[in-house]
């Protein structure tokens, strides 16, 4: 046989014989190098004694693929080592995407089959304690490396199984670095500062792989080192340095549904553990009203992240979760919370060319209304995008006194109201 004439066939049969023979053996205390070596010395002896013909390149990205499928992540190996990559989603054996550069595009890559991306899952979940089957079609897990992987199977999904792993960025991302890219500029980077310095409650919304996290690691580098700081996330992904820092994670139920640790619970023990402030990685249900009144409640300078498209929605989405949060609010008293908790938010979006950019810093503010005991929950732009278009909060800006120049950042006209209070 030969494995250019045989293809996949001859493939299949290789590596089902080299995976019958280091079954049961340790291969974790060698190196990926020496494990390459030891695998082509018996995919040669296979082929050899098959009488398969193997060239010189042949053997060493059969071995590879080998090493890979047994011992790596198969073939998005090279996708994972990528650093310009940040997303991996796996809708299909044959129909894999990436999002490189903000922007997604389908690449020529493919599975053997539905099973080798099972095989793939369930190698990755192992170690994780975790299984992902017909009983528990889904699963979300943070990987060793801090990425996160999310599988979904079906009859869950329309196809066999479907894969979504976010990379874990390990490089710092500094306010320099945003006013490089043209996230933020100078002006908007120390007026945030000024923001965390001063102990605003900061809530910043924005869509999927609009920055929040990114923004939210750099807001902690403004935090002063005499404070006690604890952060609370589904998965780890703040990267703070503040030395005196307690970091916790949210647990999922075991296989028999208990044990589950949510962000509810974290927030509540939190209080016990004596912070200066709490940072919440993202608020996305129920949890929203313990979050809200730590803010309320004599923990000033406390930040989070929402899914939002703009500063409206933000409220929008926080009332209803307070609404459906068990404790028999009404709409008045959900807007009350809000408003008395959260002092400013940042809006961030990405632009049709995949960049991530901030397009508004709006105040929450609440005023009395009638007889005086009604409170009102306004939003008023602190800075806003000025894109060149004709945008109503850009005119207002401009009327307060602002010049309008195409793409600035352009700052209304009045202080806001939390930094006259926290003077």
């Amino acid at each position: 046989m030969n494995l250019q004439n045989n293809g996949s066939e001859t493939e299949k049969y290789i590596t089902k014989k080299v995976f019958e023979k280091i079954s049961g053996k340790d291969f974790k205390k060698f190196s990926t190098a020496d494990r390459q070596k030891v695998i082509e010395k018996i995919v040669s002896d296979i082929a050899d004694m098959e009488k398969i013909l193997l060239t010189a390149p042949e053997l060493s990205m059969l071995s590879g693929k080998i090493n890979e499928d047994g011992f790596g992540l198969g073939p998005i190996s090279l996708l994972m080592s990528d650093p310009e990559i940040t997303e991996v989603m796996i809708n299909d054996y044959d129909e894999v995407y990436i999002e490189k550069k903000g922007k997604i595009k389908k690449i020529q890559l493919k599975f053997r089959d539905s099973s080798h991306i099972r095989n793939l899952t369930d190698k990755i979940l192992g170690p994780l304690g975790l299984r992902v089957d017909e009983s528990h079609p889904m699963v979300d897990a943070r990987l060793k490396d801090g990425s996160r992987i999310n599988i979904v199977l079906s009859p869950v999904c329309l196809k066999d199984i479907v894969v979504t792993i976010r990379k874990f960025k390990e490089d710092i991302v500094d306010t320099e670095r945003l006013i490089r890219e043209g996230t933020i500029d100078r002006r908007i980077g120390d007026f945030l500062a000024e923001c965390v310095q001063r102990k605003a409650n900061i809530l910043v919304g924005g869509g999927t792989g609009t920055g929040k996290t990114t923004l939210l690691n750099i807001l902690s580098g403004f935090l002063p080192e005499s404070e006690r700081i604890i952060t609370i996330e589904e998965t780890m992904e703040l990267k703070f340095t503040h030395k005196n820092l307690v970091r916790m994670e949210t647990r999922p139920p075991n296989m028999e549904g208990n044990g589950e640790i949510s962000i509810r619970d974290l927030v509540r023990n939190s209080l016990r553990m004596r912070p200066d402030r709490i940072i919440v990685g993202e608020i996305r249900g129920v949890e929203a009203i313990d979050v809200l009144q730590v803010m309320n409640t004599g923990h000033s300078g406390s930040m989070t992240t929402i899914h939002a498209n703009s500063p409206k929605d933000v409220i929008t989405r926080l009332e209803t979760m307070l609404l459906l949060s068990g404790n028999n609010l009404d709409p008045s008293t959900a807007q009350r919370i809000i408003a008395t908790s959260i002092d400013i938010i940042i809006q961030l979006k990405k632009t049709g060319e995949g960049n991530r950019i901030l397009s508004k810093i709006s105040e929450v503010i609440h005023q009395k209304r009638g007889s005086g005991r009604e409170l009102k929950l306004e939003i008023r732009d602190i800075a806003v995008l000025d894109e060149g278009k004709d945008t109503e909060t850009a005119v207002d800006c401009k009327r307060a006194g602002n010049e309008k120049i195409k793409n600035q950042w352009v700052f209304c006209d009045y202080v806001p109201a939390f930094l006259e209070e926290k003077r």
